[in-house]
């Protein structure tokens, strides 16, 4: 099946191809560096994702063989990341009514971590600064075989930021996390692989089509709803200080998808040994107590900024 366009963008393209929605990050003369617009595109690409029942899995990846992102667009020279002097002149994405303070890539990653359909990464060449810790809440990221990551913050004389502190030592461990942030180097894929960074390292020539492969995994044998569900277990129960949190949710969870419809069709279409069709919707479906958690709000504890 033929992809089609959901919206154009200036910076991103984002396109649904029989239920998986590809996000393009597409600024080719500059190696898919990060900007502000790439931010609220890549945010709003989200809010698009989300809202669209046909959309099961959204795989996010970059144009060409080159980058998936070369990191934040350092055309601003050394006002790059001073946002006061960059607010004036709209560099940095922002507009008068945003706190200029928030940083961009956390945003993205808060959005992405917040999204309601799985995302797959699919990591198609040098992915560092916010090109490799915006891949932090994907769900299962794939590489190309000549992909390099590098958390190269204490080279450029800033720090790690995108929440990278908070998901980067849940996926790797703190010793490995401190070593990438602290040396600032950059590594190979096949370094990514065995930290257990990403899943799998594949040709160039065959990353996208591996990342289809297991969206359509996802797409057609599994409950939308019970999709979403699990992927905000698994991940809010990282935080959480006994396993008895994780039973409350999970008696709720099992509960309520146990009336469903989907519950009937996951066990008769085992029985009958056919594909199994799921009527129930993300947009209308999800049950009553979610979310369970408390949407923690952004407080700036910077003082003046001075």
């Amino acid at each position: 099946m033929a992809a089609t366009a959901l919206k154009t963008f200036e910076e991103i393209k984002l396109e649904k191809e029989d239920g998986i929605a590809i996000l393009t990050l597409h600024r080719p003369e500059k190696m898919n560096a990060f900007t502000g617009k790439m931010m609220q595109e890549m945010i709003e690409a989200f809010d698009i994702t989300d809202a669209d029942d046909d959309v099961r899995v959204v795989i996010v990846t970059g144009h060409g063989d080159r980058a998936f992102c070369a990191g934040a667009d350092l055309s601003s020279g050394a006002k790059t990341f001073d946002y006061d002097k960059r607010s004036g002149d709209g560099e940095a994405g922002r507009t008068a009514s945003e706190d200029i303070q928030r940083d961009g890539g956390g945003r993205v990653t808060l959005r992405i971590f917040n999204s309601l359909k799985p995302v797959i990464g699919a990591i198609n060449g040098a992915a560092v600064g916010i090109g490799v810790t915006m891949q932090l809440p994907m769900d299962i990221r794939l590489a190309s075989d000549n992909a390099r990551f590098g958390f190269v913050f204490n080279r450029r004389g800033i720090n790690p930021e995108a929440a990278s502190s908070w998901f980067l030592p849940r996926l790797v461990g703190i010793q490995q996390a401190l070593d990438w942030c602290f040396t600032g180097r950059i590594f190979p894929a096949q370094e990514a692989l065995d930290a257990g960074f990403v899943k799998a390292v594949y040709p160039q020539a065959d990353l996208l089509d591996e990342a289809k492969k297991l969206a359509r995994e996802i797409a057609d044998n599994t409950a939308a709803v019970s999709t979403t569900l699990t992927r905000h277990m698994m991940w809010r129960m990282l935080g959480a200080s006994h396993p008895m949190e994780a039973h409350i949710v999970d008696s709720a969870a099992i509960y309520s998808r146990g009336k469903t419809e989907d519950a009937r069709e996951g066990v008769m279409s085992f029985l009958e040994k056919r594909q199994p069709t799921y009527p129930v919707k993300v947009s209308d479906g999800m049950p009553s107590f979610f979310p369970w958690w408390d949407e923690p709000e952004f407080k700036w504890i910077g003082g003046d900024g001075s």
